[in-house]
């Protein structure tokens, strides 16, 4: 008697099918086994699925039941694969009919037949979709599934409901509506002052730029910072299915359909937590969770130099590919990088105001936290000194919907371009309309300002943003000017 049952298991952020495959022979001593490369929570299965099915009015039947979860030479981890067990037992079993176990099944089961959440609700969706079969998942599950478009997903809330849906004599349990609204961010009229501040924030936004900002506490940084989302555009229906497929890897549940993601780790934060990994089979780190979206370092300068040296490779690649014994996995991370900080210990070096304490060694060793590397990869460096107090005291900014108008303009002349201008190639620079006077300002400030050759396509990068924002078509001496005071050392 052999049944088998659609699953899913996760390979960094990309969903592979699984075959549950159940066999029952004659009795044996040990009355249910699973191979497959299962860890201890999909071994434990054995107890869960036996009580949800007599639970469910079942009888478990007498005979060795064999589980074997293909391709076996991929690893199995969670409680996800109770529900498709139970299925193929019961099918093998004879006790449903066969084609209950055209399904694309996932779900932890309680002791009495309940049926849990469980990771990996929108790699279920996407297979399910791929092969033509409708998908059976806890509701919370079926919410991230119903992200595919096309694909036919039901919300089932117990191990006999599950059968009656399959059977078509339930309809199943309504499907949560989850992650549509948008996160409160900061509103960019609630920074006063900072014109420069503002204008870089802007600039930024437009183009996709990293962003680097120090001054004194109380500045004005960290709330500059949370305003970005609000400016961003809204995410694509392609980036939101991305960004989603990682926050379901990492079973941090549903992230907005709208708003781009704003992740801001600790400065304690492990490489792990970071950049991805962790024990077993490897779970996306920060940088993924903020892919198509905002990374920010609060008070970067108190990140340790070889956590922060950790972002290099993936603000390069885009990507962070994770390595451990007999598996590789690749997480996506294209994020725009933002960072605030003191410019030393005691945070008042170079207030006009406020003397600073720290000894000339503190500062420079404070400084030296952030690399010469890693500084030349933020395309806009700026200073948000204290604001003075009549620009408390005076009328707010612009808002964020205002600016956010600006953004959205310039990011559609680049989207048809083809991509963003952080992302243009060196050829792609090249090719664009320069003025004379501003290929000449820019080529003069390599050779004076000691640019990397990085530095020099990112100077050119945002000079590019500057003249979309000014709706022209060719990148004049002034748009080149305001990028270049934009590249100050810090």
């Amino acid at each position: 008697m052999y049944a088998s049952v659609s699953s899913v298991a996760l390979k960094g952020v990309e969903p592979q099918p699984v075959n549950v495959e159940v066999f029952i022979g004659r009795p044996a001593s040990t009355p249910m086994t699973i191979v497959g490369l299962p860890d201890t929570a999909v071994r434990e299965a054995r107890e869960r699925v036996k009580a949800a099915i007599l639970e469910s009015g079942f009888r478990f039947p007498n005979g060795r039941v064999i589980v074997n979860l293909a391709p076996a030479d991929l690893p199995k981890v969670g409680s996800a694969y109770d529900l498709p067990i139970a299925i193929g037992v019961l099918v093998a079993a004879g006790l449903v009919p066969p084609h209950a176990a055209e399904v694309v099944a996932l779900g932890e089961l309680a002791l009495d037949g309940t049926v849990r959440p469980a990771r990996g609700g929108l790699g279920a969706g996407l297979v399910a979709k791929a092969a033509g079969l409708p998908a059976v998942l806890a509701p919370d599950s079926a919410a991230e599934a119903v992200r595919v478009d096309g694909a036919d997903v039901r919300a089932v809330g117990s191990l006999a409901e599950a059968l009656g849906v399959i059977l078509n004599s339930d309809p199943g349990q309504p499907i949560p509506v989850l992650g549509l609204g948008s996160r409160p961010t900061c509103e960019l009229a609630e920074v006063r002052g900072q014109a420069l501040g503002r204008r870089a924030l802007e600039i930024a936004a437009a183009g996709g730029h990293h962003l680097l900002m120090w001054g004194p506490p109380g500045s004005g940084k960290t709330m500059l910072s949370r305003s970005l989302p609000s400016v961003l555009p809204p995410l694509t229906t392609v980036e939101a299915l991305e960004v989603a497929q990682i926050w379901a890897a990492g079973g941090r549940g549903t992230p907005s359909r709208e708003q781009r993601p704003f992740r801001s780790p600790h400065h304690s934060a492990t490489p792990a937590a970071l950049i991805g990994g962790g024990s077993g089979i490897p779970v996306p780190g920060e940088v993924s969770y903020a892919h198509h979206g905002v990374l920010f370092l609060d008070e970067v300068g108190e990140f340790p130099a070889q956590l922060l040296n950790h972002l290099r490779q993936p603000l390069e690649d885009g990507s962070v590919t994770i390595a451990r014994k007999g598996i590789s996995v690749r997480f996506p991370s294209r994020f725009q990088l933002v960072g605030a900080t003191n410019p030393c210990p005691c945070g008042y070096h170079g207030d006009p105001l406020v003397a600073c304490e720290c000894p000339a060694s503190a500062v420079a060793k404070y400084r030296r936290r952030l690399s010469g590397p890693l500084i030349d990869r933020f395309d806009v460096r700026v200073s948000v000194p204290r604001p003075e107090r009549n620009e408390l005291l005076g009328a707010p900014g612009e808002s964020s919907e205002v600016v956010a108008a600006r953004v959205l303009t310039a990011r559609k002349r680049q989207v048809d371009r083809g991509c963003i201008n952080r992302l243009l190639s060196r050829r792609r620079l090249d090719e664009m309309d320069w003025h004379q006077e501003a290929r000449l300002l820019v080529d003069r400030a390599f050779d004076q300002l000691a640019l990397t050759a990085r530095g020099y396509d990112r100077v050119r990068r945002v000079a590019r943003t500057v003249a979309d924002l000014d709706e022209s078509e060719s990148v004049g001496p002034r748009h080149v000017a305001e990028a270049l005071g934009f590249r100050g050392n810090w």
